[in-house]
């Protein structure tokens, strides 16, 4: 099945950033963008990502059983492997352009995908920064959040700290109850805004790696759906791995890379460049 011409066009002309934009997200290392897709391309692929989800989805435990990390949301990685069409999302010119503008680099390549469908009844993500699991020598890293509905607060929508990147703090915790306590007691000493505001249909956020963000519970009875890919600088460098999260990184989603060399393997193409 081919990807209807309309929505083709639309993964693939760029998205103006006014200098504005550009100097928000390098002091917040987030911004939320509105209209970045219009209602029939996210319907689009609410409908393919939901089939994919469901047919991949392999849990089966109740969501009260489950903890604090398995009630925050359904996990399925690297789509793009798995569907044509979702490919042509992850590999969106318009969406790697962006990425590239707000970190300003020459070009960006995937890390990889995700979809992240929180349950109606599920829980909090807590407080985390999504760079402790990554073996990446720099923070020139961002991830596209892609809501596939309109996400009002009590959906769950992320919420950010914002220009929290500066804080070394909680840096060092995996995703969890622990996260969430630690986390929220640093930030409520500090002077960054905890920003938390509902997604309009085809609103987009992008977010560094090393600024800390959470959802709320999702208290309606719908799924909140969730698409997000993340990319990074085109001539990103592995390190040493720090913890044994970054190694499983390390052999998962960059294969056959060599430390303190660019990362280059088959599931890291070059998604957009100059």
């Amino acid at each position: 099945m081919a990807i209807p011409q309309s929505i083709k066009e639309q993964l693939n002309q760029p998205y103006p950033l006014t200098e504005d934009q550009i100097t928000f997200y390098e002091q917040n290392r987030f911004i939320k963008l509105k209209q970045v897709f219009d209602q029939d391309t996210i319907d689009y692929f609410n409908g393919i990502i939901s089939d994919v989800v469901k047919q991949l989805n392999k849990v089966e435990t109740p969501l009260e059983e489950r903890s604090t990390y398995g009630k925050a949301f359904l996990q399925l990685f690297n789509l793009w492997r798995e569907d044509e069409l979702i490919k042509e999302l992850v590999f969106s010119k318009r969406i790697g352009k962006i990425a590239s503008d707000l970190m300003q680099t020459k070009g960006v390549r995937l890390y990889h995908d995700q979809a992240l469908f929180k349950e109606g009844g599920g829980g909090i993500t807590p407080w985390h920064a999504d760079q402790y699991y990554w073996p990446l020598a720099s923070d020139k890293t961002i991830t596209v959040w892609i809501p596939l509905q309109a996400t009002p607060l009590e959906m769950g929508p992320l919420e950010f700290s914002a220009g929290s990147h500066e804080i070394v703090d909680g840096r060092d915790l995996e995703i969890g109850d622990d996260s969430e306590t630690l986390i929220q007691q640093k930030l409520r000493v500090t002077d960054f805004k905890h920003v938390i505001e509902p997604f309009d249909i085809g609103e987009i956020s992008f977010h560094s790696g090393w600024v800390f963000h959470r959802a709320g519970a999702n208290s309606t009875s719908s799924t909140r759906k969730v698409f997000t890919a993340i990319y990074m600088d085109k001539a990103m460098k592995l390190k040493q791995p720090e913890n044994k999260n970054q190694i499983v990184d390390w052999e998962t989603w960059c294969p056959g890379t060599v430390v303190d060399q660019e990362i280059d393997s088959h599931l890291n193409p070059i998604i957009f460049q100059y």
